[in-house]
């Protein structure tokens, strides 16, 4: 299982299963030395952990306590993402950055807050140390899907070869 698998399954989570990509000309993340760079993680696309809401605008259709809950679903599925791809979570020695989108209503200005819910995730299960990272979160009018949040980021692996 991993350190950080017990971790997350501590907190009483579950990692969801991991979805292809819709297309070939693109991948759920790539690596390049042993930094891996993940593509937008959003909450439009399937159904997510946690029972959260997946789609609409913060601010006026979704709460930013309910966008919190989606943001912290969708570090579980870029968690499960890592997982996938390095085949123990344990590899992942920093989390060096996310990137938020927030599908914001007029005059919401609480991205931040609605961001936190990735970023608490990642430094509950990561730790001081390894899980607090750099850090965007942006409005945006529009995304796909009419997610609630979408999230990227880069992460650092350990030397081993990818498996």
């Amino acid at each position: 299982m991993g350190i950080i698998l017990d971790r997350i399954h501590a907190l009483g989570l579950e990692l969801p299963p991991v979805h292809p990509h819709a297309n070939p000309n693109r991948r759920a993340c790539v690596q390049s030395g042993n930094v891996l760079f993940l593509s937008g993680h959003s909450s439009g696309r399937h159904d997510m952990p946690l029972g959260v809401i997946t789609a609409g605008k913060v601010g006026t259709e979704v709460s930013e306590a309910e966008a919190y809950k989606t943001a912290r679903s969708v570090a579980l599925v870029i968690m499960a993402t890592l997982q996938a791809y390095t085949g123990n979570l344990d590899r992942v020695t920093r989390i060096i950055r996310l990137f938020g989108m927030i599908n914001s209503a007029p005059g919401f200005e609480r991205q931040f807050a609605v961001m936190d819910g990735a970023s608490d995730l990642f430094y509950e299960v990561w730790g001081a140390d390894m899980g607090c990272h750099a850090r965007t979160a942006v409005g945006i009018a529009e995304l796909p899907r009419r997610a609630v949040v979408e999230i990227n980021g880069e992460f650092e692996l350990d030397g081993e070869s990818r498996l």
